[in-house]
């Protein structure tokens, strides 16, 4: 019997070959986007699952609250582990590592008489004892879980790092190696342990013992008895008991930040807190983020859920798509059906008929997908993950999505017209009164709510493109309060023992001649950094103590950024702090509306009152995402590491920023031999802030061309039966005088109705869509209506020219041969 359907089906496809290529097409696009999406939200939604008892992990993070202000971090205080350790109860295990806040600078020993190998920026490095390891399951190639990383100076390596670093030994040959980090701290290979096989957020290959810190130079950078100072670099992860819960241990974390840090205002507009994080919330919450160096990052579940609801409206389209053409073209069919019946076919066996064909389809186009879902990687590989690959054999999850997928669209697809179809009455077929059912079959109310369906979200596609792309050309192109254009900027080396070098550097680009302007700063004005701290100041009786953020920075940086200076006047030369420029939203924030009136007053830092000397005009620090905070600059020359050189305008020949770059990198290396010269220009960093919703945007773009594209392929194929349907008409009206632009007219009149109704259910929705989307950025553009109507009309341009493709053939054609055929 099924052999039966097939050859029904192939010869149905090869009679009808133009409406099969439609229904492949147009279902091949759904299909391969699905795939393509599933890999995505799958390779997200497959991280960190592999944790023993992982409902029962959960890592401390920090909440604040800096007059009204809220704050994230996803460290904590540095004595808070030894604290939990002590004195909570309901614990299982406390484990506390520290990744470091620098680049680190690896030298291995002399191997076979050789010279030392060294790694000038090597990241994957943390400080850890062997309840991290044991916490992540981590298996034990070479060493001892309870002595690898019990004492100081000691290192545990993951089998890649191992080989990476000793690639001519065998891995039972490396405990009693040493490697040097920094060029002062020497530790000993103690262990080897096999590298996490699972997607996770925990990158890290090489484990320092923890103890190391407190033994090394290394512990200055860290505040083990300070409970007021939080950094992202000590993490803690806790497993609670199978009889604990989490709102129980969270309120001892904060009876001990309470206990412990009785300095810590708390009121209703300042407050500090510990939360517990679940494990499975770590890949996908942005307001903590992972850890510096997972290269992975967090995606917004958000997110995920938004390119699965496309996947969804791309596949409906090629349903649609099907269901259209299937039940426009039902009559044609007419007669084939009524001999079947007369024979003796059941309903059942006609669906199963119907059915059949639309699973060949299906199947066909999933296989096309499978062809162009590599292609489709390639497109998108600035928004999928580096380590996503699309390997069939590798992943059999693949093989059983596309089995469901196909299942599921060939029923979507299918059942309708193959019950519309198996429902016609043969005696009437036999009469050849099934004609009359063409009129009804293109006026039904399905196929135009389906139509309008389509159409409408190719439309929303469009006008969230439209929409997208005006917020990032805005965020590129507005006034940031100063200039980005032809500045370059890099940082000195961190780890020089010599402070005096970086002053040496700067003299000497000074003198070259295709430099303008040069500066030293923490970083440049707009950045992903951030050095905040707690300030006071006074009005009158009232106190007002803020969380403010703040740029060391010598005498030029003001003027080289072309930042306005509103009231007062520059930093004075100085190399430590001894005045404030801060900026308006401070001073506003200090209780001074008139923002000179904040010039002479007193600023508490650090147990010292300085003045301020000036007030400049509000920029942004960080990206349009966020609002502009309260800020200081000042001097500081120890922590100023950044070089901010400005150039001279290039030349026709495009020479000078070549020669100055060139230049600059040669007096670099004179000064650092051993550092790499790694420099950015301002405004393609700032263009990177912007990264997620330009990938969105590339995405939303592709998305559109793929929604216009299977929207008129279905208009062109129903356009195509109706013209042929509607042959004797034609004819006859041009018969009587109607001119090729009234036929058109008539022809392509209902389907433009039916766009304009879809762009009418469409604009709503559009609106409210980018309306949330808008809200994640906290200066966007002002609303517009052009977006919305520029898409309207576009979609009716794009319908019209497919309308016309058929539709002037047929108002061509000679009346006579169309009156002789009919």
């Amino acid at each position: 019997m099924f052999q039966n359907y097939l050859i029904v089906a192939l010869r149905n496809f090869w009679r009808s070959k133009l409406f099969s290529l439609i229904y492949m097409a147009s279902l091949s696009i759904g299909i391969s986007a699905s795939l393509v999406i599933f890999l995505i939200v799958q390779y997200h939604l497959s991280f960190d699952r592999f944790e023993q008892d992982r409902d029962r992990i959960y890592r401390v993070v920090s909440d604040f609250k800096f007059s009204g202000q809220p704050g994230h971090n996803s460290g904590v205080t540095d004595p808070l582990a030894e604290a939990v350790q002590r004195e909570v109860t309901g614990v299982e295990s406390v484990v506390a590592f520290h990744l470091p806040n620098f680049d680190v600078k690896v030298t291995l020993s002399p191997v076979k008489n050789g010279p030392p190998v060294k790694y000038k920026k090597q990241n994957g490095i943390i400080f850890a004892n062997s309840s991290y390891v044991n916490l992540l399951g981590y298996h034990w190639l070479v060493g001892s879980p309870e002595a690898a990383l019990k004492e100081p100076f000691q290192v545990v390596l993951t089998r890649r790092r191992a080989q990476q670093y000793f690639p001519d030994l065998p891995l039972h040959e490396l405990p009693g190696k040493v490697i040097t980090y920094n060029d002062s701290i020497h530790a000993t290979v103690s262990g080897v342990v096999e590298d996490l096989s699972h997607n996770t957020d925990f990158t890290f290959k090489e484990f320092i013992s923890h103890s190391t810190i407190r033994n090394s130079g290394w512990k200055d950078s860290y505040s083990f008895d300070d409970w007021g100072s939080t950094s992202s670099g000590s993490q803690l992860f806790i497993k609670i008991n199978k009889q604990s819960l989490a709102p129980q241990i969270e309120k001892q974390l904060n009876g001990l930040l309470q206990k412990y840090n009785k300095s810590q205002k708390q009121d209703s507009l300042n407050a500090a807190s510990f939360r517990l994080q679940p494990l499975g919330y770590l890949h996908f919450d942005p307001d903590y983020g992972t850890f510096d160096d997972s290269p992975s990052g967090t995606v917004h579940k958000s997110t995920l859920y938004g390119l699965l609801i496309l996947g969804v409206f791309l596949l409906l389209l090629g349903c649609i798509n099907f269901i259209n053409l299937a039940t426009a073209r039902s009559s044609q069919r007419a007669k084939e059906i009524g001999i079947r019946k007369t024979m003796g076919s059941s309903k059942t066996q006609l669906r199963m008929q119907f059915l059949t064909e639309t699973f060949l389809i299906t199947t066909g186009s999933a296989l096309l997908s499978l062809l162009a879902s590599p292609l489709l990687l390639h497109v998108f590989s600035d928004f999928i993950p580096g380590d996503l690959q699309f390997n069939v054999l590798k992943n059999p999850q693949v093989i059983v999505f596309l089995l469901v997928l196909i299942l599921a669209v060939t029923f979507l697809s299918g059942f309708y017209p193959a019950i519309l179809l198996s429902g016609y009455n043969p005696a009437l077929v036999l009469k050849s009164q099934a004609v009359t059912l063409t009129g009804k079959t293109r006026k039904a109310s399905l196929r135009k709510i389906l139509t309008v369906s389509q159409f409408a979200i190719a439309q929303i596609f469009i006008m969230g493109s439209l929409i997208v792309g005006r917020q990032i050309q805005y965020s590129l192109q507005k006034d940031l309060g100063f200039k980005k254009d032809a500045i370059v900027f890099f940082n000195a080396d961190y780890f020089d023992p010599n402070p005096h070098n970086k002053t040496v550097l700067a003299e000497r680009l000074r003198l070259i001649p295709e430099i303008s302007s040069l500066s030293l700063s923490t970083h440049p004005p707009s950045s992903s950094n951030v050095n905040s701290t707690t300030m006071k100041s006074s009005k009158g009786k009232d106190v007002v103590e803020t969380s403010v953020e703040m740029i060391f920075a010598d005498t030029n940086f003001i003027p080289l950024y072309h930042m306005k200076l509103i009231a007062g006047k520059n930093l004075p030369p100085s190399d430590n702090v001894n005045s404030f420029v801060i900026n308006e939203a401070y001073a506003r924030r200090m209780g001074y509306m008139d923002v000179s009136e904040s010039v002479g007053k007193m600023i508490e830092w650090n147990d010292r009152q300085v003045p301020v000397v000036g007030v400049v005009a509000d920029f942004h620090q960080h990206s349009l995402h966020e609002q502009i905070q309260p800020l200081v600059i000042c001097a500081r020359l120890r922590h100023e590491f950044c070089f901010n050189v400005m150039l001279q305008p290039e030349n026709a020949g495009g020479t000078v920023w070549k020669t100055a770059i060139e230049k600059m990198q040669k007096e670099y290396k004179a000064i650092y031999p051993e550092v790499d010269f790694d420099y950015s220009f301002l405004d393609d960093s700032i263009a990177k802030f912007y990264k997620t919703e330009m990938n969105i945007s590339r995405l939303l773009r592709w998305a559109t061309a793929m929604a216009i594209f299977i929207s008129c392929l279905g208009l062109l194929g129903l356009v195509v039966f109706t013209t042929n349907t509607r042959t004797k008409e034609i004819g006859i009206r041009k018969v009587l005088g109607a001119s090729i632009a009234q036929i058109v007219g008539i022809l392509s009149k209902e389907f433009m109705i039916l766009i304009a109704i879809a762009f009418v259910i469409a604009v709503p929705v559009a609106w409210w869509g980018t309306y949330k989307w808008l809200e994640d950025f906290a200066y966007k553009m002002d609303g517009s209506w052009w977006p919305f109507a520029a898409s309207g009309l576009l979609m009716l341009a794009i319908g019209f020219l497919t309308l016309s493709m058929q539709t002037i053939n047929a108002a061509r054609a000679n009346p006579v041969t169309n009156l002789r055929t009919e």
